[in-house]
């Protein structure tokens, strides 16, 4: 390797850094958490399904932490234990991706059950911004860090025919977050960004991708010519993570095909 091919790959290189994974048991935390192992951090996963957990720590030798995020200040397996377990058994961490979330109701805005909406904005926006407050105190004793929160292009535009009213408002609010965190944590070089995916397989939108009506509804709306798939947002969570977005902070960056510019 060319000593300029070798700089530009260590822009990549995470050998050694310390990485929390919410969401990580299925989809795109599962394709996060690898890949960042791939590239050499020491990765925690963390998620509700610890039999999930389990299986994919062992693969890429990382830390499997159970763990219920709606459970936002209890003791055992809530979401305050996450970190200590975290520092522990890898060490301070350096990068968190929040990719937890889902829809607690598909009901349309009018008729959104009250419980329903406080369950999203807990697990969506809430649970996001107190790790962010956990993890604080070790980035800025190391000097650095990196916050990439998963959002959705639902925090953009309305999207004719879903009714999401809450899990749209939790995913713009992470936006407002992002950007607010950005602002106050720059001093401590801790950047704090968004990804706003599109659609793509998973297990919210799976639905969606078992009715021809849905998915050719999604090709007719999606400018480039191929189904979005969680590798395809790998990349812009990787670009975030590690020192080739070392100059990018407070941003929503959307992956989505295209679908937003139409």
């Amino acid at each position: 390797m060319t000593p300029e091919r070798d700089t530009t790959a260590r822009l990549f290189d995470l050998d050694g850094r310390v990485a929390i994974v919410t969401g990580a048991s299925s989809g795109l935390g599962a394709a996060v958490a690898t890949a960042l192992a791939d590239l050499g951090a020491r990765v925690a996963v963390v998620a509700r399904r610890r039999d999930r957990l389990t299986e994919l720590a062992a693969r890429i030798d990382g830390l499997a932490v159970a763990c219920d995020l709606s459970d936002l200040d209890g003791s055992g397996e809530g979401l305050e234990a996450i970190v200590p377990a975290v520092v522990a058994a890898l060490g301070p961490p350096e990068i968190l991706i929040n990719a937890a979330g889902t829809m607690f109701t598909t009901e349309r805005a009018e008729d959104e059950p009250l419980d329903a909406v406080r369950r999203t904005m807990d697990l969506n926006l809430v649970a996001p911004l107190r790790l962010s407050q956990q993890v604080f105190p070790h980035m800025r004793a190391l000097g650095r860090g990196t916050i990439v929160n998963i959002s959705s292009i639902s925090g953009r535009v309305g999207i004719p025919g879903i009714p999401q009213a809450s899990y749209a408002a939790s995913k713009a609010g992470l936006s407002g977050l992002t950007a607010e965190l950005a602002v106050q944590w720059a001093r401590h070089s801790i950047r704090v960004n968004t990804v706003a995916p599109g659609f793509f397989r998973s297990e919210i939108t799976g639905p969606l991708y078992e009715s021809e009506r849905a998915t050719e509804y999604l090709r007719r709306n999606t400018p480039l010519p191929k189904e979005g798939t969680a590798q395809d947002i790998v990349g812009a969570v990787l670009w975030l993570a590690g020192d080739a977005g070392s100059y990018v902070t407070g941003q929503t960056i959307v992956v989505d095909g295209g679908w937003t510019t139409r």
